[in-house]
């Protein structure tokens, strides 16, 4: 591109309004791509950490299925296990004390639902974080593009009035330079718009994962067992821990 009409002459030439335009754009950007980046890196731990759930009900006892899990403390899934296990074992506690609470009412199959589903909408509120800015940065860089371009051409075209000056060579330069924060716009929008499409899709993905484990784990805490099926005739029944 012509250095005469290119971006350093858009940045020398403009305005306090298109400078900070064109900072917005650039912030925007830096933004989107800062969380594109790290989701796309959570999810792929996610699904590299789904992989080991089949592994878990292989264990020898409920310790050893956690070990099998992997060690992370973000992991989703050890943190469901460890949660329903924990709920499990707080309501037959709390089934034989001589002070009972308000949740020994529920029968242990709704109040381990409950946790489990609380554990689930806590990993799925931490996969979701980040999307916000996604949705807002594809929805408003066109427009903050836009507006950039509709104040340039206002300011050339008042420059160009007070130069008397208003043949094709004097007017190309300062609109085609205005034009280009549309562009930029765009190019901010669009990267925005399809990561964020990307994320919500293998977040859902992630989160199919996380409701076929609780309901394993809510057959096993309930009853003992795993839900068998075909494929999982040859699990190994856990004990608990």
């Amino acid at each position: 591109m012509n250095q005469a009409f290119g971006l350093t002459q858009l940045w020398s030439q403009g305005d306090w309004v298109t400078r900070f335009v064109a900072l917005l754009l650039l912030i925007m950007s830096l933004a989107s791509w800062m969380v594109i980046i790290t989701k796309a890196l959570a999810i792929r731990r996610a699904a590299s950490q789904a992989k080991a759930v089949e592994s878990f009900w292989h264990g020898s006892d409920l310790a050893d299925g956690l070990n099998k899990l992997g060690g992370e403390t973000d992991n989703p899934f050890r943190q469901l296990a460890i949660e329903g296990r924990e709920a499990a074992a707080h309501h037959r506690q709390q089934s034989s004390a001589t002070k009972p609470q308000l949740h020994d009412t529920m029968d242990i199959s709704d109040w381990i639902t409950r946790c489990l589903r609380n554990s689930i909408d806590e990993s799925i509120a931490k996969l979701q974080s980040g999307l916000a800015v996604l949705a807002s940065v594809g929805s408003t860089a066109p427009f903050v593009g836009l507006f950039g371009t509709v104040w340039g051409i206002y300011h050339a075209l008042l420059s160009i009035g007070m130069a008397g000056q208003a043949s094709i060579d004097k007017v190309a330069g300062p609109i085609g330079e205005a034009l280009i924060m549309t562009a930029l716009g765009l190019a901010v929008a669009i990267p925005a718009v399809l990561g964020y499409n990307a994320l919500v899709r293998a977040n859902k993905g992630v989160t199919q994962k996380l409701n076929r484990f609780a309901h394993d784990l809510h057959a096993y805490y309930v009853t003992g067992a795993r839900v068998g099926t075909g494929a999982t005739a040859n699990v190994t029944p856990l004990k608990k821990a």
